[in-house]
């Protein structure tokens, strides 16, 4: 489960709300068998090869005509490109010469994850792939005023802002737990409970989750680390007092989010980071690196800290400053939940829906001509 998945799928359970007929298009997974609908809508799968360092991320692969085959029988109105690549460039190209409108929604710095993966040499094949599929859509979709600027830096000029919602329901300050608390984080020598410092994210190179070491000597603090990925095993050798919960989803999430005193994201590539407005929905304040996303979401000495990237002595001290004053911490928290009342998935989805509905109508304007 990432950012792309999850929005997603938040997308398919509205237009299954709304009524809509929808068809996915997506790498096929590892299991043998797979569901052929997912929230009310057909999936179509393509042989795919799992990512070299990191097997869960699956690249699919097959001819532009293929994806034509399937654009051309379904005849759909419009065609969302999730988070577009590999498989987006073929299905671009499949919808602009069946003459179908797309909306490309910008949601991963890929060419920055390059260096991460040890290929810094394809990053700038990687911009060139990622300007070629936003040039050819018919609109493109950014989460960020920094996504924004990156992309008309590069010559995309046609970006519109399109957020993400929240769940306030599931994440509320009302699920924090505080069986959990003393079970994972236990008392200080005076017998207090300890304050619990979270990361919730996938384990992956572009995350940066080794940079919460300069952390893990706090005194009267537990680092709590929750996801999963292909770094676990390095990350649970780094920080062998850290307290490392797997994967977690749903209520669980919820739970353990709330149950926080402190949210830490140190990743520098995210164009919005989904979480750290869901630790914002469950009162949690936040110390973020200050790039990216995160620049919209957090506001300095309100709802949290954004640090300079790559000073971690300056994150440690924002970190610092809130773990050692209850009245702040608490005054952050405070802010923090109401800066993330009224993003619903609804209203985010209504817009979306409005994005399709502005492409076909130009470009059945553009076929009347």
């Amino acid at each position: 489960m990432n950012g792309v998945t999850h929005s997603v799928l938040r997308v398919l359970d509205h237009l299954q709300e709304r009524g809509d007929d929808v068809l996915v298009i997506a790498p096929a997974g590892e299991a043998a068998s797979e569901p052929e609908y997912v929230s009310g809508a057909l999936v179509r799968r393509l042989p795919a090869m799992p990512m070299m360092g990191y097997s869960k991320v699956r690249v699919a692969f097959g001819a532009v005509p293929k994806v034509k085959r399937i654009l051309r029988k379904f005849a759909p109105d419009v065609v969302h490109l999730a988070s577009p690549f590999e498989l987006g460039w073929r299905a671009v190209r499949a919808a602009h010469s069946l003459g179908i409108p797309t909306v490309a929604i910008y949601q991963t710095e890929v060419p920055s994850y390059a260096a991460r993966y040890g290929f810094p040499f394809l990053e700038n094949w990687a911009w060139q792939r990622v300007e070629k599929i936003h040039l050819l859509s018919d609109r493109t979709l950014a989460p960020s005023t920094f996504a924004i600027n990156q992309l008309r830096g590069r010559g995309i000029f046609d970006v519109e802002m399109w957020r993400r919602g929240v769940d306030a329901q599931r994440f509320s300050p009302a699920k924090r737990d505080a069986a959990w608390r003393a079970s994972v984080a236990g008392l200080t020598a005076s017998g207090r409970p300890r304050k619990i410092i979270g990361y919730v994210g996938r384990l992956a190179a572009e995350k940066q989750v080794e940079d919460l070491r300069v952390l893990a000597d706090l005194p009267d603090t537990k680092l709590v680390i929750v996801g999963d990925g292909p770094l676990r095993p390095t990350l649970e050798a780094q920080l062998p007092t850290a307290h490392f919960t797997g994967f977690q989803g749903g209520e669980d999430l919820a739970r353990i989010m709330a149950s926080f005193d402190l949210f830490v994201h140190p990743g520098e590539f995210e164009t919005f980071c989904q979480t750290i407005q869901e630790a914002m929905a469950s009162g949690v304040p936040v110390v973020a690196t200050g790039r990216g996303g995160p620049l919209d979401l957090v506001e300095n000495s309100k709802t949290g800290w954004l640090y300079t990237p790559g000073q971690l002595n300056e994150m440690r001290s924002y970190v610092q400053d809130l773990i050692g004053d209850d009245a702040k911490r608490a005054a952050f928290a405070e802010a923090a939940l109401r800066t993330v009342q009224g993003r619903t998935w609804s209203s985010i989805c209504d817009q979306l829906v409005g994005h399709y509905e502005d492409v076909i109508a130009a470009r059945a304007l553009v076929a009347q001509r």
